[in-house]
C-alpha cells in the first residue's frame, strides 16, 4: 500500500476540528445529541475520499472499521450494563445512601477537603462529574457562602472531587471510552489510573486544607434538609453498602467486567424490593405493589429513565438515572469514533502521522507529552472532553504499541490530559458547563480546581522520571 503524505493524512483531521468547533458554537451542550457523531462520519468520508485518490480498495476500508468495531464490542456492552446498573443502584438506594453518609462528614474547620472527598464520593457512585456538580456542588456553594468563603474556592474544591471520581468510576462514559479507544482494559485502566490520580487528589486535599486555615469561617453547615430529604424518601441504611461490596469483592477477584455489573444490576433490583418498597410503590403509580408493576418498575429502572422526586430541588436532578437508554449517545459516539478511526488507520493516515510523531517524540517522555498536547489541542479547538480522548486514542494507539508501552499508558495519559483539562477551558463544554451549573466564572475557580491541572503534570513527571510505565512484552504487560 502507498505510503500517504503527512500533508493528506492531516486533512481529514484538519476537516473535523473545523467542522466540530463550528458544530459546537452552533449546538453548544447539545452537540453530544448526534451532530457530533455525524462530524465524525463526515470526517470519515473525507479519509475514504483520499483512500480511494491513493487506489485503497472500498473493501479493505470497510474490514479495518470493521474490526474496528469489533474491538470496541466488550466496551459498549459495558456501557449497557453500567446504565442498568446505575439504574437499579439508584431505587435501591444504595446511591442515595453513600450521598446521605458523604454528607455526614461535613465539618467548617475541614470544609473545603470535605467537599472534595464528599465530590469524590458522590461521582464515584453516580460516574458523572456534572451531576455532581449540578446537585451536591450547588449546595456546597451555598454552604460555602454562608461560612464565608470565596464561591471560587468552593467552586475549585467541588470540581476537583467531582473529577476525581469521574476518572475512577467504572460508571462514567469517560472511564470507559478512554480504554475503549486505546485497547486497554477497563478495571485495568482504572487501577492503573490511580498511580497519577490517587497523588493528584492527595495534593490538592492538602492544599485546600491549607488554603481553609488562612480563610476566616463562620457560621454552621447547613445539610440537615439535604439529609431529611433523603431520609424522607430512602431507607438509609449500612446493609444497603452490601451491594457495591459484593461488586468490589468480584472485581478484586478479578471477575469479569460483564458478570461483576450484572450481579450488581441484579443485587440492585433485589435491594430495591427488600429496603426501597415505597420507592417502587411510587414510581408504579400504584396503591399497593403486585408482582406485574413490580417487575416492570424495577425493569423500567434498568432500560430506560427513572426519576425519583423529593422535596429539595437540588437532589432531584441527582436522583435520575437513564438506564441503558441513557448511555446511547456515547455508544453512538464511540461507533462513529472507530469508523473514523478505522478509515484513517484503513487508508494508512495514522501509521504516517505515528511514524512522524516517533520521529520527533524519541523519548517516552515526548511520547507522553505529544498525547498530552494533542489532548489539549482538541480541548481547546474542538471544545469537547470526549473528542479529546477519541481523536487523540486512535492517532496515538500505534505509536505506543510500536514503543512497547502497554495501552494503559495511553488510556491514562488520555484521561490526565483530556478528561480533567476540559473543565478549565471557558469555551470548551464543560467549562461553559459548570461555570453556568455552579455560578462562578473559570477564572475564578481555575487556580482552586488543583486536581485538574495536577493531573497532567503527574503524568509528566511519571513519564519523565519513568515510573510505573507498563510494557509490552512477549504477549504481557509488565510494569517497568
Amino acid at each position: 500500500m502507498k505510503n500517504l503524505s503527512l500533508g493528506q493524512s492531516l486533512i481529514p483531521i484538519v476537516f473535523l476540528i473545523i467542522l466540530l468547533t463550528y458544530n459546537v458554537y452552533v449546538f453548544g451542550d447539545d452537540s453530544l445529541g448526534g451532530s457530533n457523531q455525524f462530524i465524525l462520519l463526515i470526517g470519515a468520508s473525507i479519509a475514504v475520499f483520499i483512500g480511494f485518490i491513493n487506489k485503497i480498495s472500498y473493501k479493505i476500508i470497510l474490514e479495518k472499521i470493521g474490526k474496528n468495531l469489533y474491538s470496541v464490542t466488550g466496551a459498549i456492552l459495558i456501557l449497557l450494563f453500567v446504565g442498568a446498573l446505575t439504574g437499579t443502584w439508584l431505587i435501591s438506594g444504595v446511591i442515595p445512601a453513600m450521598i446521605y453518609y458523604g454528607l455526614l462528614i461535613i465539618h467548617p474547620s475541614i470544609f473545603l477537603p470535605a467537599c472534595v472527598i464528599l465530590c469524590a464520593l458522590v461521582s464515584l457512585a453516580t460516574g458523572s462529574s456534572w451531576s455532581t456538580s449540578a446537585t451536591i456542588g450547588v449546595a456546597l456553594i451555598g454552604i460555602g457562602k454562608a461560612l464565608g468563603l470565596p464561591p471560587g474556592i468552593v467552586a475549585g474544591a467541588a470540581i476537583s472531587g467531582a473529577y476525581f471520581g469521574d476518572k475512577l468510576s467504572p460508571l462514567s462514559d469517560t472511564t470507559n471510552l478512554a480504554p475503549a479507544v486505546s485497547g486497554a482494559k477497563l478495571f485495568e485502566h482504572i487501577r492503573y489510573m490511580t498511580y497519577t490520580t490517587v497523588p493528584s487528589i492527595l495534593i490538592t486535599i492538602f492544599i485546600l486544607l491549607f488554603i481553609g486555615f488562612t480563610q476566616d469561617v463562620k457560621g454552621n453547615t447547613e445539610t440537615l434538609s439535604l439529609l431529611s430529604s433523603i431520609e424522607e424518601k430512602f431507607y438509609i441504611s449500612p446493609l444497603i453498602f452490601i451491594v457495591p461490596a459484593i461488586v468490589i469483592f468480584m472485581i478484586v477477584k478479578k471477575a469479569p467486567p460483564l458478570i461483576a455489573l450484572f450481579a450488581g444490576t441484579l443485587l440492585g433490583g433485589l435491594f430495591s424490593l427488600i429496603f426501597q418498597s415505597k420507592v417502587i410503590l411510587e414510581l408504579s403509580g400504584l396503591n399497593h405493589l403486585t408482582f406485574y408493576s413490580t417487575y416492570q418498575t424495577i425493569v423500567n429502572a434498568i432500560t430506560i429513565e427513572t426519576q425519583i422526586n423529593t422535596s429539595n430541588e437540588l437532589l432531584n436532578d441527582l436522583f435520575y438515572s437513564g438506564g441503558m437508554k441513557g448511555m446511547m449517545n456515547t455508544i453512538w459516539l464511540i461507533i462513529c469514533a472507530m469508523v473514523f478511526g478505522g478509515a484513517m488507520d484503513a487508508i494508512g493516515a495514522l501509521r504516517t502521522i505515528s511514524e512522524r510523531l516517533l520521529i520527533w517524540a524519541k523519548s517516552t517522555f515526548k511520547l507522553f507529552a505529544s498525547t498530552l498536547a494533542s489532548c489539549l489541542t482538541v480541548n481547546l479547538t474542538a471544545s469537547d472532553q470526549y473528542l479529546s480522548i477519541v481523536i487523540p486514542g486512535k492517532m496515538f494507539a500505534k505509536a505506543y504499541k510500536k514503543r512497547k508501552l502497554a495501552p494503559e499508558n495511553l488510556s491514562r495519559t488520555l484521561e490526565d490530559s483530556g478528561t480533567v483539562t476540559s473543565v478549565l477551558i471557558p469555551w470548551n463544554t464543560c467549562g461553559a458547563y459548570q461555570s453556568g451549573v455552579l455560578g462562578v466564572s473559570v477564572a475564578d475557580y481555575f487556580l482552586y480546581a488543583i486536581f485538574n491541572w495536577v493531573s497532567p503534570i503527574m503524568t509528566l513527571f511519571y513519564a519523565a522520571f519513568k515510573i510505573k510505565i507498563k510494557m509490552i512484552s512477549n504477549g504481557l504487560n509488565k510494569p517497568k
